[in-house]
């Protein structure tokens, strides 16, 4: 039986077939997004995967739900897997708010499903980095959230001549629009022809714009200028006091064609731009009021950065460790006598943390040494009982071949 479209099996490496995703580069990345965040004062949340229809729809309409997973249970709810986590967010921040101090500052790795095309760089389910702030409504939370993203990318070994952050401005956008067309019924749809103008052909930008009675010559114009808006200005200044302004630059290009988005957008890119998006994120301040009903109204602002794309960046950029198996030492047991002495002595090497395999029946000894071998074990060790029948442990380093023999209560310290 096979999985199902869109969806991945993770196996322990080494992997079976090219094809194969590994388990271990998927813990290596969650460990560097975990990490970067909680030096960053970040603290970690999650919530259901499963979740009320009701709460994407009303985040963004009825036509997401072709996007999603969703079926009635059998409460007769309409449910559906979360195709993002930001409105579970929003949801658990409208409730409980008043018992965090002011700003909130957390994130989050979820699995996250859409019923959608497969293609490059975009599957039907995935992990997702999310870090959000709410209840700081200063542009320095923007820079806060800005350098973060780029530290986290700088973990992986990633520099500003792999990637850059692209910074735009809803506001800035907003206003061009308002000087030009007095129809905002008209404003989403002219923000998604902006969101699709680098995919699309000029010329059918240039029709739907004509369309809105709008010139796609001052559009053109005004994404080439890319004069920083006020609140620009100073999250570049922000960033360049951090020593990070090699990693940004303004492009109004990036719009974020999610009509949630308020203020400040960026998007991370490869500047080789042979992938999608790495991250992508910004302000939206009306969804926790939306999603409470009116009854909360809380500043927000967040990304989002997927594990396929980076993946396949860091493969690319030839970034992604080795992943060997972590044994300190196989145990050889050799003498079926001293299985109980060798077991008691294993269980006390891992609850000092040590990492410790062994056979688990009868086998020869060259059988046994081969397995340590296999599972790239950096020591043997083996009980043997001296001329006076005191116990002892052989000790050998498979790297040098250096073999020691020790008291069990002396071997915890010459295990590198």
């Amino acid at each position: 039986m096979e999985r199902l479209p869109g969806f991945r099996d993770f196996y322990p490496e080494p992997l079976p077939n090219s094809e194969a995703w590994s388990a271990d580069a998927r813990q290596y990345i969650f460990g560097k997004w975990r990490e970067v965040a909680r030096r960053y004062a970040f603290r970690e949340y999650d919530g259901p995967p499963l979740e009320p229809l009701e709460l994407f729809t009303l985040k963004s309409g009825e036509e997401i739900v072709g996007q999603l997973y969703n079926f009635v249970d059998k409460g007769e709810r309409a449910v559906a897997l979360r195709p993002e986590m930001t409105p579970t967010l929003a949801r658990m921040i409208s409730s409980s708010e008043r018992n965090y101090k002011k700003p909130i500052k957390w994130f989050a790795v979820p699995q996250l499903f859409r019923y959608e095309r497969q293609q490059k760089g975009r599957l039907r389910e995935h992990f997702q980095f999310n870090c959000d702030i709410f209840g700081e409504s200063d542009v320095s939370a923007e820079a806060e959230l800005i350098a973060l993203l780029i530290d986290t990318l700088r973990s992986f070994g990633l520099t500003s001549d792999d990637f850059v952050i692209r910074l735009s401005s809803r506001n800035a956008w907003q206003e061009f629009f308002q000087q030009r067309c007095q129809d905002e019924s008209k404003a989403y749809q002219f923000y998604q022809i902006i969101d699709k103008m680098e995919r699309e052909d000029p010329a059918q930008s240039k029709i739907k714009l004509d369309a809105l009675g709008i010139s796609a010559d001052e559009v053109t114009t005004f994404i080439k200028s890319g004069t920083p808006t006020a609140e620009l200005d100073l999250i570049l200044k922000n960033l360049t006091a951090r020593g990070l302004s090699d990693f940004v630059r303004v492009d109004y290009h990036v719009i974020r064609g999610l009509a949630y988005y308020t203020g400040v957008v960026f998007e991370a890119f490869d500047k080789k731009g042979e992938f999608r998006a790495i991250a992508g994120g910004g302000r939206y301040d009306n969804l926790v009021k939306l999603i409470s009903g009116g009854k909360v109204n809380l500043p927000a602002l967040g990304f989002g950065m997927g594990d396929v794309v980076l993946l396949e960046l860091l493969k690319a950029r030839g970034l992604m460790p080795k992943f060997d198996s972590h044994i300190h030492a196989f145990c050889l047991i050799e003498d079926e006598e001293l299985r109980p002495a060798s077991l008691e002595l294993i269980h006390d090497l891992r609850d000092e943390g040590y990492a410790i395999e062994y056979s688990f029946t009868p086998a020869k000894s060259d059988k046994q040494f081969k397995r340590a071998m296999e599972l790239n074990s950096a020591y043997t060790i083996k009980l043997e009982r001296s001329a006076d029948l005191e116990l002892t442990v052989k000790l050998k380093n498979l790297r040098t071949r250096e073999e020691k023999i020790l008291a069990p209560g002396d071997l915890h310290e010459n295990l590198g």
